[in-house]
């Protein structure tokens, strides 16, 4: 027999979660006519419809045995009781795989897949406690339901996150724990985002990312049942091996990413590191020796006093948020310009391997082109490479760096002119014929 369909699967749930329920058992035990929800539908778009009624009663039990035969079909024709306990074997193996995803922050969506098949769960997601981004680890089943849950901001919002603090003190924490039955059924975040899609049922386990916490949150179909005492018992083991992982992958992330930005502050090359938010990460040295009141870190952002330049800042940042994680950020180089010192370009480099830990957001590297001065080639070498005199060798070498002819005879203490003589000199020797000829030239030789 071939596996049903996902949308045999979300009506079958539809069914399970509108009958399972102990109204209707009770309703049920008592002979009584059972109405579901008018707003309940199957993903067929047909309404389930309600059992004939006259005078407030059944009109006949044939009626309603017939009403009960279509919800039973809708359910896949399998008894309503919870056809998934958690495997303890299944579950060790899985703890035993974590450590994967310290290291590689794509093993997460396998090994949460692996988590659900565990524990008899459909779906599975990691939640930060605070700010929470779009971008969370998730298996594929409630991707949908995800974004639904971020597009309509439920995450600001969300009835459950009252459940924090018992999860990070390390209590397993149930839809039951945190609302009655009767708030679960008429809460709009379930009838948005979660009864649409087949879930029923929550469990959050809390563990910590360094000093950051988390949730791992798991969802369960009305058929899978509700998570009981003793599937909490069995999952509060997870916390401790979710909290060891975390906190090696930010350990390991973080550097990663001091690697990268600290092999660029080796060739003299400012990059800093921004998270989905567009928060600053990480700078380098060289960066920070580079920043001044035209471009800056204030609380945390990159300031830039160019205003067309920040502009173009703020929708790259846009971008980072919009862009999904597996995809290369579209964005074209920044030209940043100051008022006395040459302009910067801003260029975006994609961040990957272990520096993309989860718990970091780390999303995109910066590289900040011409932040800082040059450094000045050696003087001896030019002359000896050019022949040029020891004037011309410091005329030189300081145009190298960036600066203008005018501010490089003010540092010589010579005057403009004696600079221009010296100038035509070293073009002649050089065969350059422009300024920057001479620079791109020179630099070559440091």
């Amino acid at each position: 027999m071939g596996h049903p369909g996902p949308a045999s699967l979300l009506r079958r749930d539809y069914a399970v979660r509108l009958w399972s329920s102990a109204i209707f058992q009770e309703k049920q035990a008592r002979g009584a006519c059972v109405a579901p929800p008018a707003r309940e539908a199957s993903r067929s778009g047909k309404r389930v419809g309600k059992p004939p009624m006259s005078g407030g009663v059944c009109m006949a039990s044939s009626a309603n045995a017939r009403w009960l035969a279509t919800m039973t079909r809708l359910s896949g024709g399998g008894p309503l009781v919870k056809a998934n306990q958690i495997d303890g074997e299944e579950l060790s193996k899985v703890l035993n795989r974590l450590g994967e995803a310290a290291v590689n922050p794509e093993a997460w969506h396998d090994i949460m897949d692996d988590i659900c098949k565990a524990v008899g769960a459909s779906a599975a997601l990691l939640l930060q406690s605070d700010i929470r981004t779009p971008d969370v680890p998730r298996t594929a089943s409630i991707a949908e339901a995800t974004d639904l849950y971020f597009r309509n901001n439920w995450h600001l919002r969300d009835p459950r996150a009252k459940g924090f603090p018992r999860m990070m003190a390390g209590e397993v924490v149930t839809d039951h724990d945190v609302m009655t039955p009767e708030q679960i059924r008429a809460d709009p975040m379930y009838n948005e985002v979660l009864f649409p899609f087949g879930y029923r049922w929550f469990a959050g386990i809390g563990f910590w990312a360094d000093s950051a916490a988390w949730a791992l949150t798991l969802q369960r179909t009305g058929r899978e049942g509700a998570f009981e005492a003793r599937d909490k018992q069995l999952l509060a083991q997870l916390a401790p091996r979710l909290t060891e992982t975390a906190t090696l992958a930010t350990a390991i992330g973080r550097a990663a990413l001091t690697s990268m930005t600290d092999v660029l502050d080796r060739v003299r090359q400012p990059a800093l590191v921004l998270n989905r938010e567009g928060m600053v990460l990480r700078t380098n040295a060289v960066a920070d020796r580079g920043f001044d009141d035209e471009i800056r870190i204030r609380d945390r952002r990159l300031v830039l006093r160019d205003k067309q330049a920040m502009t173009k800042l703020d929708q790259l940042i846009s971008m980072i948020r919009s862009t999904p994680d597996a995809a290369a950020i579209p964005a074209s180089p920044i030209l940043v310009r100051r008022t006395t010192k040459p302009p910067v370009v801003l260029r975006v480099l994609p961040v990957d391997g272990a520096a993309r830990s989860v718990f970091l957001g780390a999303r995109a590297m910066l590289i900040l082109s011409n932040l800082v001065p040059r450094a000045a080639p050696d003087q001896a070498l030019i002359g000896q490479a050019f022949d040029l005199t020891p004037a011309e060798s410091r005329l030189a070498a300081l145009l190298a760096t960036g600066a203008s002819l005018a501010g490089a005879a003010e540092h010589l203490r010579i005057s403009r002119e004696t600079a221009r003589n010296h100038l035509k000199a070293i073009f002649s020797k050089t065969g350059a014929h422009r300024q920057s000829e001479l620079v791109t030239l020179v630099s070559q030789l440091g």
